[in-house]
């Protein structure tokens, strides 16, 4: 209730009601509009600030979401990373060290992907920022994945190559151990059985009876099956591919044909005298890009250390060859 004002009049000698004029009135209605719109306003500004929305609400409930979701597509990506950087570690220091190939060059690996300007349209989406972030790193791992795949198609191709080369390469005994009468002459120079005088022996004779079998040893396509073969009497040539070849001398009997393919352990002949021979054994010789070399070094599959050792001892002595 609004309080009475009152003013002595002199006059009369009394107390008289002092009445408010117009624009005083109005003055303190506007006075109280004022400061209820001020109240009003400092009221909103402090419950916009402190007290959000049910709007904010529901966008900071996504924008948690949205973030919790990211962090665990995140941590997935970071686990297929992990086991990615293994996989190329294992490619480059392992796999490819077996196959003695170069590791694939980083900037290969690790390549750029795209444009500058290839997330654009996305980052100008709502949420576009974590969005783009996330297909950028799935981006990157595709890329790196596609790289391995490539990678690992290379290993395997190489691992065929590698298994091919192994089975190619000479890498038994013409004769079996259990048909070898003894080593007759190793590679070097010996004494000649007919010229009686010091010659380059260029292979290795296997004494062994007449008959016996003789193998392949290793893959290859028979290029040479000659009956009559000068001083080799009957012989085979073996091209194995990868720059190397095997000779068989002094077959008494041919068993294969020109062109035919052949695997390692076949029966190419047997054992003879044929040529220029004094008893029957079979010549064995290891040619590698046309360069005759010892044949010692290829029965990897075939010899036990002390074998080996033995054969080594066998076949330096200085004796007389048998062609």
């Amino acid at each position: 209730m609004a309080k009475t004002r009152y003013k002595y009049n002199p006059e009369t000698l009394s107390y008289e009601v002092v009445e408010p004029s117009t624009g005083q009135r109005v003055w303190k209605i506007m006075s109280y509009v004022t400061a209820g719109l001020v109240f009003a306003f400092v009221s909103v500004v402090i419950a916009y600030i402190f007290f959000p929305s049910p709007n904010e609400k529901k966008q900071e409930r996504r924008l948690a979401e949205l973030q919790g979701n990211y962090n665990k597509l995140h941590k997935k990506m970071a686990e297929v990373n992990k086991v990615l950087d293994d996989l190329q570690e294992r490619d480059d220091n392992i796999y490819r060290t077996i196959f003695e190939a170069e590791p694939l060059p980083e900037g290969v690996r690790n390549g750029g992907i795209g444009g500058v300007n290839r997330y654009r349209e996305i980052e100008t989406l709502e949420d576009g920022v974590l969005i783009a972030k996330a297909t950028k790193r799935l981006d990157s791992l595709t890329k790196r994945m596609y790289i391995q795949s490539v990678s690992f198609d290379e290993v395997i191709r190489m691992a065929r190559e590698k298994e091919k080369l192994l089975a190619s390469i000479p890498g038994i005994q013409p004769i079996a151990n259990k048909d070898l009468k003894r080593m007759a002459s190793g590679f070097g120079h010996r004494i000649h059985p007919v010229y009686k005088t010091w010659k380059m022996h260029a292979g290795m004779d296997f004494s062994a009876p007449s008959g016996t079998e003789i193998y392949a040893t290793g893959d290859g396509i028979v290029e040479i099956a000659k009956q009559r073969g000068n001083g080799y009497g009957r012989y085979v040539v073996i091209n194995h591919g990868y720059s190397y070849k095997t000779l068989y001398a002094h077959c008494s009997k041919i068993l294969v044909k020109k062109g035919q393919k052949i695997k390692r352990g076949h029966v190419i002949g047997l054992v003879g005298s044929t040529g220029t021979s004094i008893a029957p054994h079979l010549h064995y010789e290891v040619i590698k890009n046309g360069v005759k070399i010892n044949p010692i070094n290829f029965y990897f599959n075939d010899l036990s250390p002390a074998e080996f050792e033995q054969m080594i001892l066998l076949s330096s002595s200085a004796n007389q060859s048998f062609d």
